[in-house]
This record gives structure tokens, sequence and C-alpha cells, in this order.
């Protein structure tokens, strides 16, 4: 039997409530016992004192990028990335190339994951066919291969009757539909935030109500049809204001807002760094403020990195024509820490639930998320006040499209275990660094 056995660390696992300094044995990959000084009786013992050991994050939203586009990403350097970020498993998002419409495409990054893989990938399928809007997937086909949810996330669903149909449709399969809120009548050619700063810079703007009317009606849609809407990467104010509303009434709706779009705001934009660009766009003071509010009342139900790898040829272009997105797998707990944990928006079990249990519920991933004993040993050992260079060469991912580089940032995943395995080691990184 291969035991492992985390000494003296402050266990918080928001799934039971606990929050206290312990001790986690793990048996054979899966979860025996947390308690207060477990014998070690041969185990391989691992000291976390002064470390905070949570149950595995999960990422509900990243862009693996294979198939199709492998120079920006793969399913090996993403979950390496992933790793390297305290990051035990990653819904990938279905707009590949060909997208996860089909049930060979899912399986196929099933296989790879298993095979290349350093977490674990759970697939999220299109909504409609090619992600064009216009037919439904085979949803029911998809849940056979292994999809956990639906999505046709970097393009809205326009035809009302389809999104109708989604949440319909889906309800017999008990799968959230991800929303991507966009008006694309309102945000065409947009290409960040619409108001003083856009106009300052002579960029076309994306105004905020192109997400919000979308919020609205896809809410609107989900009361009608009792269905299980997933707000992904909600940016503004309103966009939280709807959500606590609908929740308030007992609507089936759950939020993901990013890192970003609570730690940066459109006067990032100044510099015209392309790695400020992203859909939907860095807001305002006023919206960074709600979405705080947002995450510490239970409105936004995860934090997802929305990790969307460019090149650098792809990104080092001018405003207006480079894609937008950012990676955000391998700074995501540096700017929680920072961001949210530090200015004491969160507490630790707040934002923590956000990363494990919440997601682990929404999207029906059984023995994950949680530090109860039988579940699976996924754990994520963190140091909070370990200290590091953002740079571009220590990047693990494929794509290097990080605002955050240059900067000093805190928080850290010291160790990176799944399924009882040690995937990730700041201190054997260091040491091939320095070997």
């Amino acid at each position: 039997m291969n035991k492992l056995i985390i000494k003296n660390g402050r266990v918080i696992d928001p799934s039971s409530s606990m929050d206290e300094v312990c001790d986690v044995l793990v048996a054979d990959g899966k979860i025996v016992k947390v308690g207060k000084d477990i014998a070690s009786d041969g185990a391989l013992v691992m000291e976390a004192r002064d470390k905070i050991v949570s149950p595995g994050l999960i990422d509900v939203h990243t862009h693996l990028r294979e198939p199709g586009h492998e120079e920006e990403e793969t399913i090996a350097s993403g979950t390496r990335a992933a790793a390297k970020g305290g990051v035990t498993s990653v819904l990938c998002m279905p707009n590949t190339h060909p997208p996860i419409d089909n049930a060979p495409t899912v399986e196929f990054i099933l296989m790879k994951a298993q095979k290349e893989g350093m977490v674990n990938v759970f697939p999220i399928g299109c909504i409609t066919k090619g992600s064009l809007g216009v037919e439904l997937a085979e949803i029911g086909i998809l849940k056979s291969a292994g999809i956990v949810a639906i999505s046709d996330d970097g393009v809205p669903v326009m035809d009302s009757q389809i999104m109708r149909r989604a949440l319909e449709y889906t309800k017999m399969f008990k799968l959230p539909v991800v929303s991507h809120c966009e008006d694309k009548n309102l945000s065409k050619n947009g290409v960040m935030n619409e108001g003083a700063m856009s106009t300052m810079l002579g960029l076309r703007g994306i105004p905020r109500q192109s997400e919000e009317i979308m919020v609205s009606r896809d809410i609107m849609l989900a009361q009608l049809t009792g269905g299980h809407l997933h707000v992904a990467h909600i940016s503004t104010a309103g966009s939280v204001e709807l959500v606590r509303h609908a929740k308030k009434v007992g609507i089936h709706v759950t939020a993901e807002t990013c890192p970003h779009y609570f730690s940066m705001t459109e006067d990032s934009v100044k510099d015209y760094d392309t790695n400020t660009k992203m859909k939907p766009p860095l807001r305002s003071q006023e919206d960074v403020d709600a979405i705080k509010r947002g995450l510490a009342d239970g409105t936004i139900d995860c934090i997802a990195t929305d990790h969307a790898p460019h090149t650098e040829e792809e990104k080092n272009k001018e405003y207006d024509l480079a894609p937008f997105g950012i990676v955000g797998l391998e700074t995501l707990l540096s700017i929680v820490v920072m961001e949210l944990i530090e200015t004491k928006a969160l507490t630790w079990p707040q934002a923590l639930s956000k990363l494990t249990c919440n997601p682990a519920a929404i999207f029906s991933i059984a023995g994950r998320g949680t530090l109860a004993a039988g579940a699976t040993a996924d754990i994520t050992i963190i140091d909070p006040a370990g200290e590091y260079d953002c740079k571009k060469e220590n990047f693990l991912s494929h794509s290097r499209n990080s605002p955050w580089i240059g900067r000093k940032l805190r928080g850290l995943a010291e160790t990176t275990i799944v399924g009882g395995k040690a995937v990730w080691s700041i201190k054997e990184a260091i040491k091939k660094q320095q070997s």
C-alpha cells in the first residue's frame, strides 16, 4: 500500500468547513483520514508547516487548444501549467479545431489526457454543431462520451430559441449550459471597455450592456425552462446584480469570474499592451469592486482562469488586430492571494470554496474538491508567502501572453498532488533550475 502523510499544515476544506492545523493521510490514491497527530506507520512524510493544505484546485474554464492549435497549447503543456499553478482538474472548452461537438473528439481528448496529461481533464461539449449557433449538437451522445457541460464559449448563442432548447434538453442529462454572454451586434469590432478611456486611446469600445443584455436573456430562459445556466466570466456590476437577483428568486443560475476581472481595470490598456486584451474586456474600478462583493456574498460561485493561450507572433500586433485572451493557470493562486486574501475581500475558506467544492458540485465532478475520507487524493499545498518574479521564460504553457510578466507575485503552489502522486513540486523545480 502506497501511503503519504502530509503533516502540520493548515488544512482548509470548505466542503466540510474544516480550517485547522492537522495531518492528512493518503493511501493508494485516496484520502484516508484528516486529523491531528496521525501516526506515520511507514508512510512517506511531507512536511507542510506554515503552508495551507487544500483540496486540489479545479479550473472550470481552460482552453487547451488541442486538437487544432497545438502551436498555442497542447493537452500535455496545458496540464503541466495547471500542475504548476496548483490546479488538479481542468474543464476544457470546446472551441478546438475540430470543435468538441462529437463523441470521437471527446474520446480523443480523454485518451490524450490519460496518456500525456499531468492533471485531470474534463471536456465541455458544444451547445451547437460547430459552435455555429444553428443546430443543437448531439448532447446525449456527448454526455455518454464524457462531457460535463455544454458551451459555445468564444461565441455567444445569439438565437434565443436555440438557447431555450439547449436549457430544456440538458435538464434530462443534468448538464449545466455555460453561457458566453455577449450581444455580438453591440460588441462588434470593439476591443476594450467602452468609455472615456476607449475614447482617449482611440480604440473601439464594447459596452457593458453587451454582456448584461445576454446575461438577462439567459436568466429569463433559465427561468422559463428550469435548466441550469452557468454564466461564464462575468465582468460587470450589472451582471453581478442580475445573477444575485436570479438566485434570490430561485432560478437555477451559477456564475464564474476570472482573476483579471477583480484585479485589473481598463486603465491597464493605456500602454496598448495586447496582453490586456481579453473578452469580455477589462472594466472600470466600480465593476472590479462589484465583482469582489459578488464573490464575498456568494453571488459568484467560481473563480476560473479562462486560460486562453496565444503565440507571441499572434499577440505581437496592433491592439485592434491582436486576438483576445490571456494565460492564467500559472498565476491563478498569486492573484487570488494578493487581490482577495491580502486585501481581506475574502477569507481563505471563502476563496478556496470558489476553486474546489463549488466547481465540483456545479459540474458534478464526483470525489474531487474535497478532503473527505474516500475522496480522490487531489491536494494542493499552498505557500501563501512564497514570492517569485513572473518571467516569460519560466512559463510552462506553450504561450506566454500574460499581463503579469515583469511583476513580483506572491502565493504559489508548493506541491500539487493528483491521485495521491506529486505531479509538481516547487522544490524539485528549483533543483532542476540550479543543476
